[in-house]
């Protein structure tokens, strides 16, 4: 079956049949947009599938930052009691630092190669290396600061999260499937991971990172 042929099919509500068209673009043939992953999340989502729907949406939002769809994922995880959707101004100001953080990126590299550049060229005197140092150090802190950091979603119910990479470790909770971690870092068959306002690991079999 065509692409044509399934979005046919969706159009008229027919999403079972339009699903593995959808699958084999994303997952054979690696050619999909965000607006097919949003397709197959209301897909999913119509058919009462909210694990899939919430994988797609969030594969749709990291491709695409966008206000609408976190709003979409947030709602979806309402209906389900899931932690690591805020729904906040401060959550929507990140979304749309996220979505401009690459084209904000190159433009200000490439300031940066002007600057050097006309600085060597006219000998600029030490308060314009001072000044440029500042618009260097600026551009770290955006590097740090901005910069998309990659998310999990929970894909087993009741993975346990522990305080250390280790089943010895001491125990802290049990997440839902469906909840959504942030991802600081992986350490052997573990994930380091934020919750609430500490961090905790959770093994890489139950978290499915998606950047």
């Amino acid at each position: 079956m065509s692409i044509r042929q399934a979005d046919s099919l969706f159009n008229i509500g027919q999403y079972a049949a339009a699903m593995p068209t959808f699958k084999q673009q994303v997952w054979q043939q690696r050619q999909a947009s965000p607006e097919l992953f949003l397709k197959m999340a209301y897909a999913q989502q119509q058919r009462g599938y909210y694990p899939a729907a919430l994988l797609y949406l969030s594969m749709a939002y990291a491709r695409q930052p966008r206000v609408r769809t976190w709003r979409q994922l947030a709602t979806v995880a309402a209906q389900h009691r899931l932690v690591g959707y805020p729904l906040t101004w401060q959550q929507e100001v990140r979304v749309q630092a996220q979505r401009y953080y690459y084209p904000g990126l190159q433009v200000l590299l490439g300031a940066a190669v002007v600057a050097a550049i006309w600085l060597l060229w006219r000998r600029g005197q030490r308060g314009a290396w001072v000044a440029y140092a500042a618009y260097i150090g600026l551009l770290g802190a955006y590097l740090h600061l901005l910069r998309p950091k990659p998310a999990g979603l929970v894909a087993r119910s009741g993975a346990v999260l522990m305080a250390g990479p280790s089943a010895g470790a001491p125990w802290l909770s049990t997440a839902a499937l469906g909840d959504r971690l942030l991802v600081l870092g992986r350490q052997d068959i573990w994930y380091r991971v934020k919750w609430q306002q500490g961090e905790a690991y959770v093994r890489q079999a139950d978290l499915l990172v998606v950047e």
